[in-house]
């Protein structure tokens, strides 16, 4: 990334968290789309936006608190090398900083909530599932064997699209539903179940537990089916989203 200009580097940052203005949002999109190190480049900085956005979110936990500052009274900083002038705000900041991290990714490189969010805000590249044959309840699209519902025939939420793709190499999916002039994002992903992302709120309703939480400004709820993490995101209520959510261990009327 060193042949990037200040500019450039500016306007890939803006692109990232959506500010940055439409007339130069098509050219900087065609850059990315023919280099694989800005799209990987532009992919970290979205997650970066996602992952701050969580934070701003996250009260700072009192033992973290008297932690760092148990630090500061007895000189432990000297010890690990810090300066002086790193202030307990600097340390509250860094300490959080890492650790939602960890908790959104599971690790460098890990695939994270925010990223299985974010890709439910891509466009769709294929058509709207069909109804399972005789099932309607289900529809003909699934990830490792975790069907989608027909949330069309349930709640009024018709199927207008899907998308099929992959995120930090699990395979992932996302059905797209409409509801008048609404649209809402179920995004069901590959492999062992992603990491529970820290803070919102949890509901539990037979023995699964919903988690709902705010990712640059969109409502999101995500829950775990058959091993798998699901993720719902989109224009609807936090109780619309986990009752939606909760098909098919509760009926959706």
């Amino acid at each position: 990334m060193s042949s990037l200009s200040e500019q450039e580097i500016a306007d890939l940052v803006a692109l990232a968290d959506g500010t940055l203005p439409a007339e130069r949002a098509a050219l900087v999109e065609a850059r990315v789309a023919a280099s694989p190190e800005l799209q990987q480049f532009l992919e970290r900085q979205r997650r970066a936006v996602a992952a701050t956005s969580m934070l701003a979110s996250e009260p700072v936990p009192d033992s973290l608190r008297t932690a760092v500052d148990s630090h500061r009274r007895t000189g432990e900083r000297r010890r690990f090398g810090l300066a002086p002038r790193f202030t307990l705000a600097g340390a509250l900041v860094a300490a959080i900083v890492v650790a939602t991290v960890v908790v959104l990714t599971g690790g460098p490189g890990g695939p994270s909530v925010a990223d299985a969010a974010q890709f439910a805000t891509k466009p769709a590249n294929a058509p709207a599932p069909s109804p399972a044959g005789s099932n309607t309840a289900k529809l003909a699209a699934n990830v490792d064997g975790v069907a989608f519902p027909n949330l069309g025939r349930l709640a009024g939420w018709r199927t207008i699209g899907a998308r099929h793709g992959h995120i930090n190499g699990r395979a992932a999916t996302v059905v797209f539903y409409g509801k008048n002039s609404r649209r809402i994002g179920y995004v069901i992903v590959g492999g062992n179940a992603l990491p529970r992302p820290s803070g919102g709120k949890s509901t539990s309703t037979n023995g699964v537990e919903y988690q709902s939480l705010r990712l640059n400004g969109r409502l999101v709820v995500t829950w775990r089916r058959g091993g798998r993490t699901c993720v719902l995101i989109g224009q609807a209520s936090r109780p619309e989203l986990i009752r939606l959510a909760s098909w098919p261990l509760n009926p959706l009327r």
